[in-house]
């Protein structure tokens, strides 16, 4: 295929009814840390301090990290529930600090998120712009912001913002008109930003969640850390609204952006890859496409895949289109940046 006629079909697909999906890729392009990396930490901090039932199941899990990644060990062997706790607590730490080094670099204006940047080309439906992230971090609301756009994760207020999704979305109106004797609300331009797994700012006081842009040390975030009680957490609140909207919206999507997913969450898993095996044309942006990623795209001619590849020594991309493999090197359209320099500000 040549390039110009891809680049006009990755354009087309920027277009009515999209739904983004972002995984953990987008923000460790951004410099957080991937579940590599999270593991190597966990190892390093979690036995310290730990001692009698916690001791001996972490003496089980380790090994199993150390063979074969976080999740799948965690997958295998449960945390015991004071154990899952010092994993949640290390987990939010590390992912806060590495967080709050890239937050500054925005603040100050010398660092442009990709997700920002891709922002400024998407259309912004009157009933909000649908974003699903399993990241804990709060990458994809600063870019939205940066953006000139709301933010909706469903919580009001700015101490401890309580959980409300009809007061969260009535706070974005910005003017009432009457025609017709019919009321109509107009509504700020706006991200509805459904995080499935929790976030770095969702904490629990008094057995109720709430937001707190803060860091609160000792106090309990609410995210979801990856093993068997992932599927099981995700049925309390605020998971299960988040987990629905972000369902209702995958039902409903004409077409899906999926940046840095690996395709291997059960609470989205039951939606997602049903609608695009059912056709659904999707674009995949990512360094290195999960196994499940490759079989969708080599399978169903809906989807379009971009990864990282490197070939007779030759970095470039990886396109999968059509079912059709192809290689253009000295490309990097894996990477949000180049995508968007490249097919949207061409």
């Amino acid at each position: 295929m040549e390039l110009h006629e891809l680049k006009i079909r990755l354009q087309q697909h920027m277009s009515d009814g999209l739904v983004t999906i972002v995984g953990s890729g987008l923000s460790c392009a951004e410099g957080l840390p991937g579940m590599g990396e999270l593991a190597d930490h966990l190892c390093a901090v979690i036995p310290v301090g730990l001692f009698g039932a916690e001791a001996a199941a972490w003496a089980e899990i380790e090994p199993l990290i150390i063979a074969k990644g976080l999740e799948p060990a965690l997958l295998e062997r449960a945390p015991t529930a004071a154990l899952e706790t010092a994993i949640s607590l290390a987990t939010a730490q590390f992912v806060g600090e590495r967080e709050r080094s890239v937050v500054a670099e925005v603040f100050a204006g010398i660092r442009t998120l990709r997700i920002t940047r891709l922002m400024a080309h998407m259309l912004k439906p009157s009933t909000g712009l649908p974003i699903i992230t399993t990241n804990y971090d709060r990458l994809v609301e600063i870019g939205a912001e940066e953006a000139g756009l709301g933010v909706d994760t469903m919580f009001v207020g700015r101490f401890a913002a309580k959980f409300n999704e009809r007061e969260s979305r009535l706070s974005f109106c910005r003017d009432v008109s009457l025609k017709n004797k019919r009321v109509t609300c107009n509504y700020q331009s706006r991200a509805l930003v459904c995080k499935p797994h929790g976030s770095l700012d969702w904490y629990l006081r008094d057995g109720k969640p709430v937001h707190y842009a803060g860091d609160l040390p000792r106090v309990q975030r609410l995210i979801i850390t990856p093993g068997q009680n992932k599927f099981h957490n995700g049925y309390e609140s605020p998971f299960d609204h988040h987990r629905s909207r972000a369902n209702d919206a995958i039902d409903r999507a004409s077409r899906f952006l999926i940046l840095g997913y690996g395709f291997n969450d059960d609470h989205l898993e039951t939606h997602l890859s049903p609608a695009i095996v059912g056709g659904k044309p999707t674009l995949l942006i990512t360094h290195t496409l999960s196994a499940k990623a490759v079989t969708l795209a080599t399978g169903h001619a809906n989807v379009i895949a971009l990864e990282h590849c490197t070939r007779a020594g030759t970095d470039g991309t990886r396109i999968i289109i059509d079912k059709v493999d192809y290689f253009s090197p000295a490309l990097g359209l894996w990477d949000l940046h180049s995508f968007i320099s490249e097919v949207l500000e061409p």
